[in-house]
């Protein structure tokens, strides 16, 4: 009979024992209501299908056109690979790298990660370091914005047929096929369970130590560290603040270190660079009539002014009003929590999951940009090119996504401990 597991929870820190659910089940935490584990079908070979199929598209999708301009007669054509180099060519190698990064770097990692995990589980086997590849695939899942990119595109392509006639490219349907794979294969791909089969095959099982341990208090009262990369709950070797994990050798800590600190550095710098983000021009636009700046602000008013309303106000909420809010949401989190505040704790850790959830929808202007800068290239005819405004504005978005991530939510119930014991 399988033995009940002591887990902890990685927003609030409580200890609670693993429970059985059934298949699709979830299992949410005691105290902060947070989402511990899911009882997902072990359904590798399904999402090894979808992966590789998204692995194929994403190949044809960055071989292929994104879009295509007919101007005089003559079809303007570039890939996403093509889009970002030209941002490079015209000295904004700051976007290009941040583009390249979150729509081809991450994502390839992403998907070969999986199928690099799957592969051997597939045929009956175990993959060879499987522990640092769902590391990895771990850190570099939030960083891939495949579906943010694709509404960019959408903005993009609405912006681009006042200009000239459109042909949507291959590559733009195949980069909607590959959001819709990928979402399907995070559905059913469980890392919670193979981390499970490794536990069995190396004979790893829970440290006699941890079973004698009662619920109702947090790891760290109990002296135990939780990894937030495997999740194992673990013993140090020796007493002490810092650590090992003996399943993935990710260094452990009771508190992610001088969490606070970090998180007020990233703020203050996002802070500082709101600023010219959104007063300085993200796009300048010159033709033979002369030269026009554009900030973000006025682009929403040009898509508003001409009809594209609802896309409007997506670019408001993604490049305004989500920023703002972010860096406020941040800024309250991280000084209520400095000064112990015991109030509103549920409330508190709600406001950080929604930080994390919608902090990259604001590259949604970063991508738009990047596309209408290859597009909009017809010599002294017109051309558009990217302001300074992009930088700053792609350095916020950075900032508060590191802000968020340096953030540790168990210090927001760590003021609710009762305290001497």
């Amino acid at each position: 009979m399988k033995k009940a597991k002591l887990i902890a929870c990685h927003e609030c820190d409580f200890l609670q024992w693993e429970t059985p659910l059934v298949e699709n089940g979830v299992a949410r935490c005691q105290r902060c209501n947070a989402t511990l584990y899911r009882c997902l079908p072990a359904t590798y070979d399904r999402s090894l299908a979808l992966t590789l199929a998204a692995a194929v598209l994403f190949v044809v999708a960055n071989c292929f056109p994104i879009v295509g301009l007919w101007v005089n007669g003559v079809l303007v054509e570039t890939t996403l690979f093509g889009a970002a180099y030209s941002l490079y060519l015209d000295g904004m190698w700051p976007i290009a790298g941040l583009v390249f990064v979150t729509t081809l770097l991450m994502p390839a990692l992403n998907i070969a990660s999986v199928i690099y995990v799957l592969i051997p589980l597939h045929i009956g086997g175990l993959p060879q370091r499987s522990e640092i590849v769902l590391r990895v695939l771990r850190h570099v899942a939030p960083w891939g914005m495949i579906e943010v990119l694709m509404l960019g595109m959408l903005v993009a392509l609405v912006k681009l047929q006042h200009i000239a006639s459109v042909v949507p490219g291959v590559a733009i349907w195949a980069f909607g096929a590959v959001m819709v794979l990928l979402a399907a294969a995070a559905v059913t791909f469980n890392p919670r369970d193979i981390w499970a089969r490794l536990d069995a095959v190396q004979g790893r099982g829970m440290p006699p130590a941890l079973a004698s341990h009662a619920t109702q208090m947090t790891a760290a009262r109990a002296g135990l560290f939780v990894c937030h990369d495997c999740g194992l709950l673990s013993k140090p070797l020796v007493h002490g603040h810092v650590g090992t994990c003996s399943r993935c050798s990710a260094a452990l800590h009771l508190r992610k270190p001088n969490s606070l600190l970090r998180t007020w550095a990233f703020l203050f710098a996002a802070m500082i660079l709101y600023i010219p983000a959104v007063l300085l021009p993200v796009m300048v636009t010159s033709t033979l009539f002369g030269a026009q700046s554009d900030t973000i602000l006025s682009g929403v008013v040009y898509l508003w002014t001409s009809g594209s309303w609802p896309l409007a106000a997506i670019v408001f909420v993604a490049s305004i009003v989500v920023p703002m809010l972010k860096i406020l949401s941040l800024v309250y989190l991280a000084w209520s929590t400095q000064l112990r505040s015991p109030l509103i704790p549920h409330t508190r850790t709600r406001i950080y999951r929604a930080v994390e959830r919608v902090g990259r929808w604001s590259m949604l202007d970063i991508y738009v940009i990047t596309i209408l800068v290859a597009f909009v290239q017809f010599g002294t005819v017109a051309s558009v090119d990217a302001g300074p405004g992009a930088i700053a504005f792609g350095a916020v978005v950075v900032l508060t996504m590191f802000a968020a991530l340096s953030f540790d939510p168990r210090l927001i119930w760590d003021a609710v401990e009762p305290e001497g014991e």
